[in-house]
């Protein structure tokens, strides 16, 4: 299955970044720190190019320490690029957001050269709640579920430091069919355009290899090593009372519960991802849609022929 979503606002969104970036100094690009790489949106780099970037992973309290620290230091190891973990909820490490926006762009500041910093990201991945903390306020809606914001706002953080927070877009296509999973899993793509026990599996397939005391744990397991994941899936089902006539289990609700237990942070610390695993991810997503794109041309140039709107070869120059 391949999971796509993208409402008609971000079509808005993308528009109000590329007009809004003309006069930016420093963008600010929240990820998920449990899948910072399937929650940076390839199409804000884009639009984003040649501006220094800050690498935000949020969430960092729900994240797997170790896995953090890999993805720090593969940010950081790139150039006009920093990258701070962090909990958008707590004041004294977000405030720490300006002094690092400050070193990437050393020449802005005061009420001459104000700062202008670009707030951007994936839906559902924190951004609102991170500049409720930066203002001491509710200056932006919040919740948990994906598209809550739906325009742009400007926040002024001090009398030199403007923050334009846009809504949460996603790509209009993702081509790395683990990341849609695992989007999907964290919460950042609306609840109808994904089957939840499909996401479900996919996320027992990952814990099953790297976290499986944690799974054991959670839902008082027998060992879980050598299992499929639908065996696990079923398992957890019985175990919590997913049961429908006969006694056969509810996948439905069982992969739902496998999921809020996974956002919630219940099971403990967990990441889906490491630099290394996104890149092959990555490398095989944009393999494969070069191939279909060959594969939609030929067949769109042979369409033209058929219809006669390019000319055929004339055998007579040959």
């Amino acid at each position: 299955m391949a999971i796509q979503w993208f409402p008609g606002h971000m079509h808005l969104t993308k528009q109000a970044i590329t007009e809004r970036i003309k006069n930016i100094d420093v963008v600010i690009e929240l990820l998920d720190a449990r899948l910072p790489g399937s929650s940076a949106n390839p199409m804000l780099a884009e639009l984003t190019a040649g501006k220094p970037a800050l690498k935000v992973l949020n969430k960092q309290d729900l994240a797997d320490p170790a896995y953090t620290a890999l993805w720090l230091a593969h940010y950081n190891s790139q150039s006009g690029t920093r990258a701070l973990a962090l909990d958008a909820s707590v004041t004294a490490p977000a405030k720490a957001l300006a002094t690092a926006c400050f070193e990437l762009a050393p020449k802005r500041g005061g009420m001459v050269k104000p700062m202008r910093v670009l707030i951007c990201g994936i839906p559902n991945v924190g951004k609102s709640t991170l500049i409720n903390t930066l203002t001491g306020k509710r200056a932006t809606k919040t919740g948990d579920e994906a598209g809550i914001t739906k325009i742009e706002q400007r926040i002024s953080l001090a009398d030199d430091f403007y923050l334009y927070d846009t809504p949460g877009v996603l790509w209009p296509r993702i081509i790395v069919a683990k990341s849609g999973y695992n989007l999907a899993a964290s919460g950042a793509i609306g609840r109808n355009a994904f089957n939840e026990e499909e996401v479900a599996l996919e996320l027992l397939d990952c814990l099953i290899k790297h976290y499986p005391t944690l799974l054991e744990a959670r839902y008082k397991l027998d060992p879980v090593a050598g299992l499929r994941d639908e065996e696990v899936l079923e398992a957890i089902g019985r175990k919590r009372g997913a049961l429908q006539s006969g006694q056969r289990v509810n996948m439905q609700k069982a992969a739902e519960i496998v999921i809020y237990d996974f956002r919630a942070a219940v099971m403990g610390r967990i990441s889906l991802e490491t630099p290394e695993e996104f890149a092959q991810w990555l490398a095989a997503g944009q393999k494969l849609d070069a191939e279909r794109q060959v594969k939609k041309d030929a067949i769109e140039l042979d369409r033209k022929i058929r219809f006669k709107k390019i000319p055929r070869p004339d055998k007579r120059e040959s």
